[in-house]
Formats: structure tokens, sequence, C-alpha cells
């Protein structure tokens, strides 16, 4: 049986909303792959604890999981394939005469015989072999925010599951031969009392039949590989954005489609610039002359060095604006704008004549420069 959602979780059956994404992010966070390179278990401990918060997360399949556990699972959260389910098991306690009766129930019989059938097999062996998607997959890619001001390119070697040359995919190799875990039934009898279920063998995934294990893949039909590919990141990403690749994740089973890569982009902090959305704010030392006397300067962007003219009579803290010189807007149109942060500088090692003009500066001010400062 599989491990019950609520316990992977560790939270109660009456776990709010927000218990349950708290326990999920504390536990994704834990056992995240990036987090754990090359540790199977802490990948295989995430894929459980996200495949619970799946289902635990959406109110309808939380309420389906409640009332019939793993069975909610096989059925696809279904809600048609509950209510057949619910209809076959109230007409078997009645025919059973409530619990002293016992009637023999087959999940596979059931849906079959209301949603058709795939042969003599049933819809559990054709779920089975039928085409899967492959998981998707996620990784992450760090950027400078120059890169996020023009865009940029990256070339990742991404470890991904493809599908094994040897086996094409099937997991196994040489003749089959009859499951030994259900005798070729491909269904094993679980439960006991007035509702008895058959599920689908483990071992031979209910077509009753196996075959030896191909060598190459341990018959998982899947081998990791490490692929490059490249990727465009566009301007004006977020910290935090997602890029989807389509079709790059793990490859499906049985012919089915590959999943897809997706990257959370982390942006590098940026010594001299910090970013506000779009907008983009700068420091630029100016000297004591150029603040009152004005002057143009010279200032770095993005893209490429612009003339700048600091007004006469400029105050430290004070904002000049460069339209259009700060990120792209990564929707729609149009960029943000760069602002400068004047930051007024006086010598370190003033000489007698600094010191003399400094001194003669003293008679420029009028008042008490601080009066206005108070707490």
């Amino acid at each position: 049986m599989a491990e019950d959602y609520y316990r992977l979780l560790g939270v109660a059956r009456t776990a709010s909303q927000e218990e349950i994404k708290k326990a999920y992010r504390k536990l994704a966070k834990k056992h995240h792959p990036d987090v754990n390179p090359g540790n199977k278990a802490a990948e295989e401990k995430f894929k459980q604890v996200s495949a619970a918060f799946e289902v635990l997360s959406d109110q309808k399949k939380r309420a389906l999981y409640d009332e019939f556990g793993e069975d909610a699972v096989r059925m696809g959260f279904d809600p048609k394939k509950a209510d057949a389910y619910r209809a076959y098991r109230d007409q078997a306690a009645a025919q059973g005469g409530g619990r002293g009766g016992f009637t023999d129930f087959d999940l596979g019989d059931i849906f079959g015989d209301i949603f058709g059938r795939s042969g003599d097999d049933g819809p559990f062996r054709a779920r089975a072999e039928g085409p899967t998607r492959g998981e998707d997959l996620h990784s992450r890619v760090r950027v400078t925010l120059r890169e996020v001001v023009t865009g940029t390119e990256r070339v990742l070697a991404i470890r991904r599951p493809v599908e094994c040359k040897k086996c094409h995919g099937t997991g196994h190799v040489g003749k089959p031969r009859t499951c030994p875990t259900c005798n070729g039934s491909g269904r094993l009898k679980q439960g006991r009392g007035p509702l008895s279920l058959s599920t689908p063998c483990p071992t031979c995934e209910g077509t009753g039949k196996v075959a030896p294990p191909c060598d190459v893949c341990g018959g998982t039909g899947m081998v990791e590989e490490t692929a490059r590919v490249t990727v465009k990141i566009p301007p004006g990403v977020q910290n935090g954005s997602q890029v989807r690749l389509p079709g790059q994740g793990a490859a499906g089973a049985h012919a089915g489609p590959p999943g897809d890569l997706y990257l959370e982009v982390e942006v590098e902090p940026h010594p001299l610039v910090r970013r506000d959305g779009d907008d983009l704010t700068m420091e630029l030392p100016v000297t004591v002359p150029e603040a009152m006397f004005g002057a143009d300067v010279r200032v770095p962007t993005f893209g490429g060095e612009v003339t700048v003219r600091v007004p006469e009579g400029s105050q430290a803290g004070r904002k000049l604006r460069l339209k259009g010189q700060g990120v792209p807007a990564l929707k729609g149109s149009g960029r943000g704008d760069l602002y400068l942060e004047l930051r007024v500088l006086v010598p370190e090692r003033p000489g007698a004549e600094a010191k003399a003009a400094a001194e003669a500066l003293r008679t420029a001010y009028r008042g008490d420069v601080r009066a206005g400062v108070r707490l």
C-alpha cells in the first residue's frame, strides 16, 4: 500500500490548507534535488511529498482521497468513476445483507463495465502500457543584472532520463513468462470483509506477464544522460522567475511525450546598481565644484556611456532621471528608467588652498543647516 499522504506531509487529516502548504514547503526545501545532488532517496522523497501536496492542496481531490484513500488515485480522481464506485459498493452491501455478507469486487471490472475495456485486460492494463508523459524537471540558472537588461543565452548541462536504447523503454528483454506474483491474472485481491478489491499486480503492472529485466536500465526502461541545452533568457526577468523549455524534461514512457524543463532564474546582486521593478538606481559621485556650479559628466549605463548634466546648486541625494535606461518590460513594450542619486564628495586629503577655500565657504551658508532636524 502507498504511504498515506497526510503522514507523508506530517499533518493531521483535519489540517488547514495553510498548514498543508507550510508543511510541503518545509519538506520540499529539505529534499529538493538541487539541495541534495545525486541523493536518490531525497529525490524520491521530494517526488512523494510533491504528489501528496498536489492532491491535498486541491479541495476536490482531497475530498475524494479522504473518502476512498488510495483507490481515489487509481480512479484518477474522476468524479464519474467515484459515483460508479459508490453505486457498486452500496449495491454490494445491500446484496450481502450488511456486514455479515461478503462481496468480491474488482475495480477493473467496475470501471471496465461502465467506461469501456481494452480487450480482456481491463482499463488498468491499458493505463499501465499506454503512453505516459515524462516528468517535468527543475533547475536553476544564475544571471547578472546586465544580462537581465540585455537578455542572454546559457548552455546548460542537464541530467535527465531518456528511453533505454537496448530495451526501447520496455524495461525488459527476452521472452515474457507468466507472472509468479499473480499467476498470470494481472490482479491481486486486497481487503477482507464485506468489500474486497482487486487491484493491478505491482510485479507485472497488470499484464500478467514478466520478462527478464534489461541489464542496461535495470528494468526501469530509462537511463540518465547529460544533455546540453541552450536557453534564451529574455530581457526583464525577475529574480525567481521561471523559464519553461517545452519538451526538454524527462522522456515519456511507452512513446509518451517528454516533460518540460523549468529553470528558476536567480539574479546576482549588482555592487553599484539596485533594481525596483523595471527602474534602476545608481549612486553618482560628483565633486563639490560640480555640485555647486553644475557640470557635464560621463555616466556608464548598461547600454553604453552617456553624458549627463548635473544642475547648478545640486545637493547630495538629488536624483537625476535617465528615461528608458532601465530594464525592458518582460511583457509588453517599454523600458524602465535609470535614476542617478548624487553623492557629493569632498577631497580626502585637502591641501592648504583647499582648506582656505572651504573656510571661505562658511560665510555662504545662511543660518543653521540642521535647524529642521528634529526627532
